[in-house]
């Protein structure tokens, strides 16, 4: 069955069996392990660098982030709550209350709070600005990329 989904291989040998059924290959050679026989040393690790700046890059294209800061989080428990919280507050120099009220106005959205906090607009118009930004945060601000 397909779905549709572009499919990349993360291998450490080129040309292997399994980029055969990928579109792309992402091909880290890291050569034979130090230890015969274990595949999670540097092999695993190279392909976890590599799966790590895939992620990183998407977040940053996405608009989830904003000044080397995770803003895109979704607060769905406290650890990320008050991830969202202080990155908030690094990020727009706002004080514990002003960023508590933002983010409680924006549904816990905090792109759309720091763009409330930045801008200094209402959360709606917030939401407005990221909608046609393509979800962007420094294009909702009006900075350059």
């Amino acid at each position: 069955m397909r779905w549709g989904a572009l499919r990349i291989a993360v291998v450490c040998v080129r040309g292997s069996a399994l980029a055969d059924h990928a579109e792309h290959e992402i091909a880290v050679v890291v050569g034979p392990e130090a230890v015969a026989g274990s595949t999670r040393l540097k092999a695993g690790t190279a392909q976890k660098l590599v799966l790590n700046t895939i992620s990183t890059v998407t977040m940053v294209r996405l608009g989830r982030t904003y000044a080397g800061l995770m803003v895109g989080v979704l607060p769905e428990n406290t650890k990320l709550r008050e991830r969202a919280r202080r990155n908030l507050m690094l990020a727009t120099g706002a004080e514990a209350a002003d960023v508590d009220a933002a983010l409680e106005a924006s549904d816990n959205d905090g792109r759309v709070a720091l763009v409330t906090l930045l801008a200094g607009v209402d959360p709606e118009v917030a939401r407005e600005r990221l909608a046609a930004s393509g979800g962007s945060v420094r294009v909702a601000l009006g900075e350059t990329a």
